[in-house]
């Protein structure tokens, strides 16, 4: 790249892991791009949060499995690259690594693959351009100097703390500045406001030495291991849990916070109204008063033309199926910002959701506007071919592990009776692309099923492996395939789960070919080469 250059086709805002990631694949592909970083190294994010420097993505280094792709799906860390070259298990071999050695993997990973960073370089207003038949967006930074772009994609994170409508909430100490220091809560009593992990980690540093430590927030807590959304509260950060049921002066309230009150000698009244005592209104005093409830996008750069909608308590920009801003044609958001189309449903809001996500819109961006289509391979319309092709997919991908029910395979029956196949779009892609162009097709995905009411999910009546009749109603993780015929679904199977999600049994391969000799030959509708 010319140093000097000041336009490009792309503007990459942020050299986090997903302004890497996609970095990458520009790279790969010659894009005309720059990557601007407001630090002097990538990942700045990570040199203050998590604030007690642990992170609770896993790394698991002994899988046993020497395959590089399976490996991934218990590497959280490791960016996308063509040959596994450069993975995070050389920087750390701790399950639950330190937050260090993220920021030494991006190092390395940036300057590895020679990426386009600028460095130190603080972006203070964003501007739409629209005149005089250029369109695109201008960008200033603090030293006066000016980038164009035609496309700008937005990597920045959630990095603007998320405070509640609560109040008096502007008494309490904030998450990202709080100290971690337990010594400095010895015999106190203090309140945390929230039950993410941002408060459960908080709170467990605190358990040796506050004198009480109560975590409210007005709903019952969302378990990991319950929901399948590794956002939700961690194993790792729940410790304090026993603490509570086991009598020991720590409490989780689900209550409405009403407010917060500051006494003459700088202690706290906090009033709450429970949600589960028949409205009780109850007031209780706290030496401290910690907020620890989030994050959310900062839109304070952007001017009034480039200001993108948000949404989701104001928490996330509005994105198409296509992460691309819902009010500003042109802008794309990548990385944790992606959530906002799976919110709480999926692993878009990190490393080894997004990740993904990036390498499907690199490839979306290539088909627009490089004429370059998607990758994709051609096969018999064959039940014997499919079904082997299905089956090393979900045997052998990471993506659709990653993103259950997020991306999916798509096969495209063509009109000289083979087909198309394509790996890793996102659901709500191909189903504007594919299937609502009425185009005949299958689609693969990897999907829990649904559990019945407050089920314990430790106690769940499993189906016996041989009763594949049953198998749409699978609990865990497990292959699904959808036909879809003029946008309607016509046909559905599932392949039974597995406890080790390996699908090469008699009942996970003669059910399938039966599915699919039957759809090949079917009458009920109308395929497209009659």
């Amino acid at each position: 790249m010319n140093a000097s250059q000041t336009d490009f086709e792309y503007l990459i805002l942020g050299a986090g892991p997903a302004g890497l990631q996609l970095g990458y694949y520009f790279e790969r592909a010659g894009r005309d791009y720059q990557i601007i970083e407001a630090g002097d190294a990538p990942g700045q994010f990570f040199n203050t949060y998590p604030r007690h420097r642990t992170l609770i993505s896993i790394n698991k280094v002994y899988t046993g499995t020497q395959d590089p792709e399976l490996r991934l799906r218990h590497d959280w860390n490791s960016l996308l690259t063509d040959d596994h070259s450069l993975l995070f298990k050389e920087f750390s071999k701790e399950y639950f690594p330190p937050a260090a050695a993220l920021l030494d993997y991006l190092s390395e990973f940036a300057s590895r693959f020679r990426l386009n960073v600028r460095y130190a370089t603080r972006v203070t207003s964003v501007e739409r351009i629209d005149a005089n038949g250029q369109t695109g967006f201008r960008l200033r930074d603090t030293q006066g100097n000016v980038l164009t772009c035609r496309r700008l994609i937005v990597a920045s994170g959630v990095s603007k703390p998320y405070l509640p409508d609560i109040p008096g909430i502007e008494l309490s100490e904030n998450y990202q500045d709080v100290s971690v220091d337990p010594l400095d809560f010895v015999d106190q009593r203090v309140l945390i406001i929230g039950k993410g992990n941002s408060a459960f980690e908080t709170a467990d540093n605190l358990i040796p030495t506050a004198a009480v430590l109560h975590l409210v927030s007005p709903y019952p807590i969302d378990f990991a291991w319950k929901t399948h959304f590794v956002g939700d509260l961690r194993a790792v950060n729940n410790n304090i849990l026993d603490t509570y049921q086991l009598k020991s002066q720590n409490a989780i309230l689900d209550a409405e916070t009403l407010g917060i009150r500051k006494r003459s000698d700088g202690t706290f009244d906090v009033m709450f109204k429970y949600q589960h005592a028949e409205g009780e209104i109850e007031e209780l005093h706290y030496d401290r008063v910690l907020c620890c409830t989030g994050f959310r996008f900062d839109q304070s750069i952007f001017a009034e033309s480039a200001k993108p909608e948000l949404t989701i308590y104001d928490k996330f920009p509005n994105l198409t199926c296509e992460w691309e801003s819902t009010n500003q044609p042109g802008m794309f958001f990548v990385g944790t910002l992606m959530q906002m189309r799976d919110y709480k449903k999926t692993t878009s809001g990190f490393i080894h959701g997004f990740r993904y996500n990036v390498q499907a819109f690199s490839r979306l961006l290539a088909e627009k506007f490089h004429q370059s289509p998607w990758p994709s391979s051609d096969h018999a319309f064959d039940s014997e071919e499919l079904a082997s092709k299905l089956l090393s997919r979900v045997n052998g991908s990471s993506a659709l592990w990653q993103q259950q029910s997020f991306l999916g395979d798509v096969i495209v029956v063509q009109a000289d009776r083979t087909v198309r196949y394509f790996e890793g779009m996102p659901v709500a892609y191909l189903q504007k692309h594919v299937v609502d162009n009425d185009q005949r097709c299958f689609v693969l995905t990897l999907e829990f099923g649904s559990s019945v009411g407050d089920e314990d999910p430790f106690k769940v009546n499993r189906i016996r492996r041989d009763n594949v009749a049953k198998a749409a109603s699978s609990t865990f993780l497990h292959p699904a395939i959808r036909e879809y015929e003029f946008g309607a679904k016509v046909s559905e199977h599932h392949i039974i789960e597995d406890l080790e999600a390996v699908w090469k049994e008699p009942e996970h391969i003669q059910p399938l070919v039966r599915y699919l000799e039957q759809r090949i030959h079917s009458t009920d509708n109308r395929v497209a080469w009659e």
